[in-house]
């Protein structure tokens, strides 16, 4: 086969967007290397968010298939929704090679469509697991599938690796690459960077930042991990905290009516890429359920709290960049203290070892597809 190759890059969530977006970048550098064609599929919920994303990055889609049923209970329809569209997709593209990343639904509708189309996929975040299909649902599953259904698996770390062959893929065909997420963040820092809500909080305060929007966080969980970091903020007046409130009307009213009204607690909209990641690296702490978060925090030497009882990123718990705390009030708030409180731990955590990678990914990622599709 020959350059140019056809590319055909999917996603649906902000979080995929960031992770294959060093990887576009790369290929635009290339014209004559690369031809990528982004396809874009996000729920109704996600579109605000995504589109936000893309204008940040200067992403233009080649096709946008924006789903429309965004509600609770609809996952079954989605998957079906984008099976059609893109096998209609793929049909129009004629890609040489999808490449998809993580555990979204985007990710594994591309790789059934790609698998009955005989195309190759790559998987970029291959290997990562919990081994309990039922958390965090439904990616864990998704994830699991996509790995199935691949044919070449860029695993973060050598722990992602060692979970792909234990399940018997070919190891002829299993890369470890480092993390792209990593790859963001070297591109995205800045020394001198200001923000309105910087400029607001005074220098000698310690920044607590929370992030906080997975599906299942949303309802009792969420009201009880308010209450905590509210009681945690009156309690420490050298503390202030920063959430960029989820867009969803639920959480909107809640965090409103629990974490309003405190001069030290800033609700905020979400951030683009680059500010929250100068806004995390200017903070003392984060406090998170996030997935890509666990993977940012480590460069940036910020321990990270983890509000979920598992995660797929056990290396960074393991080498102490992550402390599992769940939603419990009482873990969260001894986690917190000892971290305001103790330095030696603080130390620890924050000066723990990055264990995703060193900015690098993307390139090694297209050095491997280059070399699989002028094989073929």
């Amino acid at each position: 086969m020959q350059a140019p190759y056809r590319i055909m890059l999917l996603f649906g969530t902000r979080a995929e967007a960031l992770k294959l977006a060093p990887l576009i970048k790369a290929m635009r550098t290339a014209p004559d290397t690369w031809q990528p064609v982004i396809v874009v599929a996000p729920q109704q919920a996600q579109q605000g968010v995504l589109n936000q994303t893309l204008k940040y990055l200067q992403v233009t889609p080649d096709f946008d298939l924006a789903q429309t049923n965004g509600q609770k209970g609809a996952a079954v329809e989605e998957l079906s929704g984008l099976l059609h569209n893109l096998n209609n997709v793929v049909d129009a593209g004629q890609p040489d090679l999808l490449l998809v990343v993580g555990d979204a639904v985007t990710s594994l509708a591309a790789s059934l469509v790609g698998f009955y189309h005989h195309l190759p996929i790559g998987h970029v975040e291959a290997g990562l697991r919990t081994y309990d299909k039922a958390s965090p649902f439904p990616d864990e599953m998704h994830r699991r599938l996509t790995d199935d259904l691949a044919d070449l698996y860029f695993a973060p770390t050598t722990r992602a690796r060692d979970n792909l062959l234990a399940e018997h893929h070919p190891a002829k065909q299993i890369y470890v690459t480092g993390n792209t997420a990593i790859d963001m963040v070297k591109d995205s820092l800045q020394e001198e960077f200001t923000s309105p809500i910087l400029s607001q909080i005074p220098a000698d305060q310690r920044l607590l930042l929370l992030t906080m929007a997975r599906p299942e966080s949303v309802g009792e969980p969420m009201r009880q991990v308010f209450h905590t970091m509210r009681d945690i903020v009156e309690t420490n007046p050298d503390v202030d905290l920063i959430y960029p409130v989820m867009p969803h009307p639920d959480v909107l009213a809640m965090a409103e009516k629990i974490l309003g009204n405190n001069d030290r607690i800033h609700l905020i909209e979400p951030l683009d890429h680059r500010s929250f990641l100068n806004l995390a690296a200017r903070s003392a702490l984060i406090i998170t359920d996030s997935g890509s978060v666990q993977e940012e925090a480590p460069a940036l030497h910020k321990p990270v709290l983890l509000l979920r009882e598992k995660t797929e990123r056990q290396e960074a718990v393991e080498g102490g960049a992550v402390k599992i705390v769940g939603k419990d009030p009482t873990s969260i708030q001894q986690a917190v203290f000892e971290l305001l409180n103790n330095h030696r731990v603080y130390r620890q955590m924050a000066a723990a070892e990055n264990p995703f990678g060193d900015g690098q990914a993307s390139q090694r990622i297209l050095r491997i597809i280059k070399k699989y599709l002028s094989q073929k």
